[in-house]
């Protein structure tokens, strides 16, 4: 007797009706940013009715596949909770809209029922956000929330002088288009990240990721870390394009994360790599996750100052993956395999679908250059792409696959609102309780101590902050927050954003609440602690990488960072950037050309430290400490195999 189980038609239905709503998101977004084509021009739809329709359309969207589970997983609890999330967020889009127009007509009251309305939708986003993303997303707005009604009975600095309770909440949380979960926030992702999302799921689609993937593979398959290493350089590759390091790991890590722990990487290390891969996609040129769009038009300067200025930091970040990998197959006796059974060598066609990744993408860049908004350059690149992928003979006998490809960036997209929404009640908590002006006073005393133990504070609160966030979202709610106060640093505005963005980008990686790495963790089978543990000591430059730079501007490359150029002096900061990297990965990788004793380690890594602090007397004593370790090294004895095994 077959006991496994079969698919209802009434999940049928409900799988289908999913991919149908996924692929009218899809549409429906992009239609309210798409360019005008002479004359004609469907968007931008008026914002009361976009963003409230488009909410309750994502709604139903993310209930329906709440409710479907055809193997019978879900518990009944959890699908009437859907249901009932469902109704709540349909009809609160419904009295959104009323009272938006009423609202243009007349002055409106915010009473009790107001307040119970945005209370609801608000536990009833938070819930999906618990479900998708994990407790301490949700656990966030909740505490938001909560600190609203409970502010006025805070001691201290920490009470809030606030008004009518009612106002309050159907304010902060609802009713307006610049505060609460269909505010500002909301706007930016629809209008920026959404097209990059679209796009990220046809170019997975049309079968670029997989040829990105092979490719990758059959490049590093000659090297001991073979697939670790290809999983570095096609995470690099995709997640400049797709817009999330979680959709990132789940487009790459499927492939890459299994055929490094069959290369002989243990479960952790192997969503580790993965994971810290996925997370520098963000701030690899061309797109960054679209961060970089918003960053450029909060600095005021081009997009084009923006990639040059990240290009190095994105350089190094990966390059000190690629040496950490080195240096953890040495310490595990890994070595190269020139084997053809992990994957199948690239073809012909494989090579042929990466114009449908280079085309897009630099049709990107030439029209951001050009002057172009991040939504129309994204947009041509999406109507680029249809034609383009008649390149693979698949997409010719399965067209309809770009429209499957479409209903996966709707389905994707619908699922990351659930995050913005928690992200956006947190916001306007901050932004209704004055947290930024406390946030700078706090730093105004920091700054008279030390400039280090500012950045700290800065670095933690971007972490903190930036926890469970996508990209975007982290980036936006950490600026809201830190960048006034960065402001008296001293650092020049895009040092400042730069700084802000890098750190926030490092929590996608950073416990307790690393969403890449518990990404990572579920397909690589490890723990999700221990695998985010790891990400973030292989990713460690991501954390070291900004102070460098707001000590050093001039590793910003471009003038609008606050460095002097010369050559000569850009040349010596590459040097000993480089040398730092490879101190640090040696050192955190406990191994060089056999094991490093803690002595060793710590010395290392004061070395390190010294190279990137900007003061000549340092770099000096940190060259002569590095030079000595490393000779050392190399001229003393190998331990004997016991203790390498004890080590």
């Amino acid at each position: 007797m077959n006991s496994s189980p079969r698919q209802s038609p009434t999940a049928t239905v409900t799988q289908q009706a999913i991919t149908v709503l996924g692929l009218f998101a899809a549409l429906y977004g992009m239609a309210n940013v798409m360019p005008a084509i002479g004359d004609f021009r469907l968007g931008p739809f008026p914002m009361e009715m976009f963003r409230a329709s488009f909410f309750a359309l994502c709604a139903v969207l993310v209930g329906l596949t709440m409710v479907d589970d055809p193997m019978g997983n879900t518990k009944p609890w959890v699908k009437m909770a859907s249901v009932a999330a469902v109704v709540a967020i349909l009809y609160s889009c419904w009295s959104f809209y009323q009272v938006s127009v009423k609202l243009d007509e007349d002055m409106f009251l915010f009473g009790l029922r107001e307040a119970g309305i945005a209370m609801s939708v608000a536990a009833a986003s938070l819930f999906f956000c618990w479900r998708l993303w994990g407790g301490p997303v949700a656990l966030l707005g909740i505490a938001g929330i909560a600190y609203l009604l409970t502010g006025e009975y805070w001691p201290g600095a920490m009470r809030l002088v606030t008004g009518d309770i009612h106002e309050l909440l159907a304010q902060n949380l609802w009713y307006s288009l610049d505060t609460g979960i269909l505010g500002a926030t909301f706007s930016i992702v629809l209008s920026t990240v959404l097209p990059f999302i679209v796009l990220g799921a046809l170019l997975e689609g049309v079968g670029a990721g997989e040829s990105m993937i092979r490719i990758a593979f059959s490049m590093m398959r000659k090297t001991a870390g073979g697939p670790a290493h290809a999983a570095v350089l096609a995470s690099g590759l995709f997640g400049s394009v797709s817009g999330s390091a979680v959709a990132n790991v789940v487009g790459t890590g499927v492939i890459t994360i299994p055929m490094i722990k069959r290369r002989g990487f243990s479960n952790k290390f192997a969503g580790a790599v993965e994971a810290a891969a996925s997370t520098g996609g963000q701030i690899m040129p061309p797109i960054m996750g679209a961060a970089a769009l918003v960053m450029a038009d909060y600095v005021g300067v081009s997009y084009l100052t923006v990639v040059v200025a990240v290009l190095v930091p994105a350089i190094a970040f990966y390059a000190s993956l690629f040496l950490m990998i080195i240096f953890e197959a040495r310490r595990e006796g890994i070595t190269p395999q020139d084997s053809d059974a992990e994957l199948a060598k690239p073809s012909r066609q494989d090579v042929l679908n990466l114009v449908l990744v280079f085309g897009p993408l630099g049709l990107i860049v030439l029209m951001l250059i050009d002057g172009w908004s991040p939504a129309g350059a994204s947009m041509a690149a999406i109507a680029m792409l249809f034609p383009m992928s008649l390149i693979n003979p698949r997409i010719r006998h399965q067209p309809g696959l770009l429209l499957k490809a479409l209903s996966n960036g709707g389905k994707t997209f619908a699922q990351l609102l659930t995050a913005i929404a928690a992200i956006s009640i947190v916001i306007s908590v901050l932004s209704a309780t004055g947290m930024p002006v406390k946030f700078g006073v706090l730093m105004s005393t920091l700054l008279d101590q030390s400039l280090f133990i500012a950045l700290l504070v800065v670095a933690g609160g971007c972490i903190l902050l930036g926890m469970g966030m996508p990209t975007l979202p982290a980036y936006v709610t950490v600026a809201a927050i830190a960048l006034p106060s960065m402001e008296q640093l001293g650092l020049a505005p895009l040092n400042a954003h730069m700084f802000v963005f890098m750190i926030a980008v490092a929590s996608t990686i950073t416990p307790p609440v690393a969403i890449a790495a518990y990404a990572a963790a579920s397909i690589a089978q490890s723990r999700p602690i221990e695998t985010a543990v790891s990400a973030s000591r292989i990713g460690v430059m991501v954390f070291i990488i900004p102070f460098a730079f707001a000590y050093n501007p001039l590793l910003l490359t471009v003038a609008q960072a606050g460095g002097q150029f010369t050559w000569p002096s850009y040349i010596y900061l590459i040097f000993k950037l480089v040398l730092a990297m490879y101190l640090v990965a040696t050192a955190l990788s406990r191994w060089e050309l056999h094991p490093l004793g803690y002595l060793s380690i710590a010395l290392r890594l004061v070395a390190a430290v010294l190279l990137l602090v900007p003061l000549a007397v340092y770099d000096y004593g940190g060259f002569a400490l590095g030079a000595a370790l490393l000779m050392a090294h190399r001229f003393s004895p190998q331990p004997t195999k016991q203790n390498i095994q004890h080590t």
